[in-house]
């Protein structure tokens, strides 16, 4: 099975500039988009032309912020975020076989402190859904952009991102 996972920081942005022009030949099984900033009724119609057989959406309330989007080539069942209050957006499941697979968007916490908390927060009721679902005997395949680096390599500049909220100790 062929996943991939991106990050398009705007869905109409990369389908203007033809950056998905190469997915028609990777012969891709599931593709999961984060930050797409677009609700349905804006999405651009290059999306619908390509060759998959589902297309689930979960956009934030409000406009052109976060979002996620899933294409893929297999049946299965699937559901917005089971584990929070996901006004933004942030999470599909995607459930087959024996499989539960994410496609999500992690939030980012440089606000503010409270922005901080609702990424920790989200983090840790992310963590009890997940060892539910491994209480079930569910394989588990976590696709998106998780907006925290472990180390310094993960980084493209680790110094000026030391005191980030993608890059603290908690």
């Amino acid at each position: 099975m062929k996943l991939l996972s991106w990050n398009v920081n705007g869905l109409r942005a990369i389908c203007d500039k033809n950056a998905l022009d190469w997915i028609e030949k990777e012969n891709i099984d599931f593709i999961g988009f984060q930050e797409i900033k677009a609700h349905e009724d804006k999405f651009p119609k290059r999306i619908y032309e390509f060759p998959f057989k589902h297309m689930y959406s979960n956009s934030a309330k409000r406009a052109g912020y976060s979002g996620v989007m899933s294409l893929c080539n297999f049946d299965c069942e699937v559901k917005k975020c089971e584990f929070f209050d996901d006004d933004e957006g942030r999470v599909l499941e995607h459930r087959f076989k024996n499989v539960v697979l994410f496609n999500i968007y992690f939030p980012n916490g440089q606000k503010d402190e409270e922005r901080l908390n609702f990424k920790m927060k989200f983090y840790a009721d992310f963590l009890i859904y997940l060892k539910k679902l491994l209480d079930e005997n569910k394989e588990i395949i976590i696709c998106g952009d998780v907006n925290t680096a472990h180390r310094e390599i993960d980084l493209t500049h680790p110094k000026a991102n030391a005191n980030t909220s993608g890059f603290l100790p908690i």
